[in-house]
């Protein structure tokens, strides 16, 4: 396959699947993995599901099941119930190794009664040098990264994305909410309502890249540096920070927005 381009090797492991559940966030990996198996297996032999709960911001989850719409995939909304689970509450490093055990927990007898053959992730390259323990779940499970098999990275996906017309292809990262926590920091629903209230606000100011860091009674936003300047008008700023406030947090600090920076805080 080494001839082969990335995309046309993509295809080929893919094909070689024969039937395959997308585990489906919306986001442009999980999308471009979904796009491709649909195109290349047909209707019949694609099933994405995604998951809803707490820690699932709503405006993801309908926008989800917009794209799926917009690809002919056949999607399935299942409810995941990681918050009761006292390890994942707690918060630590690894908490993201609980929320995809409880997923994948629940793919593995749905791809059985539904008779797939394989269960896929968006996962590519590039997050492989990240701080994802995520992965071991995947591993323990049999999950199949058809983007790592292909050697995508993750601009390789977006750019593939995009020739292939799929509308998410430049979309911001949404990790889950309970990302907005800093790890130790026990994750309570509340809370996770108190984020989403929040960053709804800005994203329905027109900021595309936003992080309401849930410090207590302190937040901090983080806002895409290429919009930061807008907070330089000062009515704005004051109007998002008194919606901010009266969320239920005393201070309200802006810094520009930095990928990644929980997990480089770890790993420093």
């Amino acid at each position: 396959m080494e001839s082969l381009s990335k995309l046309d090797r993509l295809r080929l492991i893919i094909k070689n699947y024969q039937s395959v559940l997308v585990a489906f966030s919306g986001g442009v990996d999980s999308a471009f993995v979904l796009k491709v198996a649909r195109d290349v297996l047909g209707r019949e032999c694609v099933k994405a599901v995604t998951a809803q709960s707490e820690s699932v911001a709503g405006r993801e989850l309908e926008a989800a099941k917009q794209l799926a719409n917009q690809l002919d995939a056949e999607h399935i909304i299942i409810k995941t119930h990681e918050l009761e689970n006292e390890h994942y509450r707690a918060n630590p490093t690894e908490r993201c190794y609980f929320c995809k055990t409880e997923l994948y927990d629940r793919l593995i007898p749905m791809a059985k009664e539904w008779n797939l053959n394989v269960i896929c992730n968006g996962t590519n390259a590039d997050d492989l040098g990240d701080f994802r323990p995520g992965l071991k779940a995947g591993n323990e499970h049999g999950i199949k990264s058809p983007l790592v098999e292909a050697g995508f990275t993750k601009a390789e996906v977006r750019n593939a994305a995009r020739a292939l017309g799929l509308s998410v292809w430049d979309k911001p990262a949404e990790p889950c909410l309970s990302s907005r926590l800093p790890y130790g920091h026990e994750i309570t629903i509340d809370q996770l309502k108190q984020v989403e209230t929040g960053e709804n606000f800005l994203k329905d100011l027109g900021f595309k890249v936003v992080r309401l860091r849930h410090f207590g009674t302190k937040a901090r936003l983080e806002l895409g540096r290429d919009e930061f300047v807008r907070l330089m008008d000062a009515a704005l700023c004051s109007e998002i920070t008194d919606f901010i406030r009266s969320l239920g947090f005393k201070t309200v600090i802006f810094e520009p927005y930095t990928s990644g920076r929980l997990n480089q805080e770890v790993n420093s």
